[in-house]
C-alpha cells in the first residue's frame, strides 16, 4: 500500500523532551504557543505535485537509504495516523477523520542551521518509514483502541542489539484525541510562513487539495543509547506500535531480537542501505 496521492505531515514537539534531545528546541523559541506543552508546528514531509524535493515520495516499509551528506541520522519512533480530509467550498479544512494508525519512522538528519523543519528531514525516496501493517481505528476519542498501544524502538548492528527509544504509551502525547485534531485543522488553515514553520494552506493548494493525509503525530524520547548513537549502512531500525494490554515490553524485545513480529501490533523493520 502506498499513499502517493495523500499529503504527508508531521507534528513537531508533541512529546515532552524530544525536541531538547534532538537539538531542535532552539528552532522554536520564537513560535508562540497558548500552552507550555502545546506542539510547536506541523511540517510537510511529502507534497504531491509540488515543485521541489517535497514531491519525492519518501515512505518505505523495509528500507532506509543512508544520506550522502550527513552522518548523524537518527530513528524517530512515532505513531502515524491516516486521515481523510474534509474541506468547505473555499477549500478551508473543516475536519480530519482518522481511519487507521501504524508504526512510523520520521528518520531525520540533524541540520541545526536549516531554515525550515522539512529541510532537515527530507532527502529523497526511502528516507522515512511507515509500516505495511495499519490497524483500523474505532474512533479517536478517549477510550478508543489506540489508547491501549505503546511505542517501542530498537536498533540492531551486527550482533549488537539496543533499545533506542523509551517505551511510551500513546496517551503520553501532549496533544491527543480531538484536541490534537482541532489543533491540526487550525494549523492547516492558519499556520504562517514564519521561522521554521511552513504555510500549510498553500501546500494543500499546490497538492490539489488531497482527500487524505498521513500524519505522524510526534516522536518519543530516546534512551541514552538512542540519543547518542546514529544510524550507519547495514544497521536495522525497528519501530513497533503494540497493544500494551496484550503484549509485555519483554515480549516485544524478544520479538525485536529475532526481527519477527506477530500479534496485535504494527511493526516497521527497515534495513539501512
Amino acid at each position: 500500500m502506498t499513499f502517493k496521492h495523500a499529503i504527508g505531515f508531521g507534528v513537531a514537539g508533541n512529546f515532552a523532551g524530544h525536541l531538547e534531545q534532538a537539538g531542535e528546541a532552539a528552532d522554536f523559541k520564537q513560535v508562540e504557543v497558548q500552552e507550555a506543552h502545546q506542539p510547536k508546528a506541523i511540517f510537510p514531509f511529502y507534497v504531491p505535485h509540488f515543485d521541489g524535493f517535497l514531491s519525492v515520495y519518501p515512505l518505505s516499509a523495509d528500507t532506509l537509504r543512508f544520506p550522502q551528506d550527513a552522518d548523524n541520522l537518527q530513528i524517530e519512533p512515532e505513531v502515524a495516523i491516516v486521515c481523510d480530509i474534509q474541506y468547505d467550498a473555499s477549500h478551508q479544512v473543516t475536519a480530519l477523520l482518522p481511519k487507521a494508525f501504524g508504526a512510523y519512522n520520521d528518520c531525520s538528519i540533524r541540520r541545526p542551521n536549516a531554515n525550515k523543519i522539512a529541510d532537515k528531514k527530507n532527502w529523497g525516496a526511502q528516507t522515512k518509514g511507515l509500516s505495511a501493517t495499519l490497524i483500523p481505528l474505532d474512533g479517536f476519542e478517549a477510550g478508543c483502541n489506540l489508547d491501549n498501544y505503546r511505542i517501542a524502538c530498537f536498533h540492531q548492528r551486527g550482533a549488537q542489539f539496543n533499545i533506542y527509544g523509551v517505551d511510551s504509551p500513546t496517551v503520553g502525547y501532549s496533544y491527543f484525541h480531538q484536541k490534537l485534531l482541532d489543533w491540526m485543522v487550525d494549523r492547516m488553515n492558519n499556520q504562517p510562513d514564519q521561522g521554521p514553520m511552513h504555510p500549510i494552506a498553500s501546500l494543500l493548494e499546490k497538492a490539489n487539495y488531497p482527500q487524505q493525509a498521513v500524519i505522524s503525530i510526534g516522536a518519543t524520547r530516546y534512551t541514552d543509547f538512542g540519543e547518542t548513537h546514529f544510524l550507519q549502512p547495514g544497521d536495522v531500525s525497528m519501530v513497533v506500535v503494540y497493544n500494551g494490554t496484550k503484549h509485555s515490553a519483554d515480549e516485544i524485545i524478544a520479538m525485536a531480537k529475532q526481527q519477527q513480529f506477530a500479534g496485535d501490533l504494527s511493526a516497521l523493520v527497515q534495513k539501512v542501505i
